[in-house]
């Protein structure tokens, strides 16, 4: 396979993480697929899911996990530490998936959360995926995800939610009443987030 064959078949791969069958979809073939794996011109990341591109620096673990549960939203821990809420490098991905979604297996390093269909897209919008072009995936805003830390303060720590609120109130135009408003809308959290603001304010 020369390189201008090789280049022809990168252009019909489809933009964004692709398997074997969609790629065949796309007029190449799975022998064609192996090749350009081997040759480092795709890229696994996942069992059977691939991406088009040498020396990514794209979060493949996102990727992943965005390709297999697209409803997947970045929370709790991983969410306030992406809005530098919180010191701590979560040693895995805090993700939530609407009760009924089956969480997927991946190879990325997981942890799945199973947040009420009815509420579980307040304050969630989606970013994109660094380094893979056009790719995204949810994720839940500074308040939504304090809240959420204290509402679940057994499985995120009760120090998180209190770190997190502290440097919130720090910041400029946050909003204590805005924080209640969501925690009126979830379960088990208005209680706990007004004691830590009484303290905190």
């Amino acid at each position: 396979m020369n390189m201008e064959h090789k280049t022809q078949l990168l252009d019909r791969l489809p933009r964004g993480p692709f398997t074997v069958s969609g790629a065949a979809e796309h007029g190449v073939s799975h022998t064609s697929v192996y090749r350009m794996r081997d040759a480092g011109l795709i890229e696994k990341i996942g069992p059977g899911l691939y991406i088009a591109g040498t020396g990514m620096q794209a979060d493949l673990d996102l990727l992943e996990a965005s390709y297999k549960a697209p409803l997947a939203t970045i929370c709790l821990t991983s969410a306030l530490a992406r809005h530098e809420l919180i010191d701590e490098i979560p040693s895995t991905i805090d993700l939530a998936l609407p009760r009924g979604k089956t969480p997927p297996q991946l190879s990325a390093p997981v942890t799945w959360h199973i947040f009420d269909k009815a509420t579980f897209d307040i304050g969630r919008s989606t970013v994109l995926i660094e380094g893979a072009e056009g790719s995204k995936i949810g994720i839940y805003s500074p308040e939504r995800s304090i809240v959420d830390a204290f509402r679940l303060r057994g499985t995120a720590g009760y120090e998180t939610g209190i770190e997190a609120l502290r440097n919130w109130l720090k910041r400029t135009g946050s909003q204590p009443g805005l924080l209640m408003d969501i925690a009126s809308s979830v379960p088990r959290a208005t209680g706990p987030l007004r004691r830590a603001l009484e303290v905190l304010l």
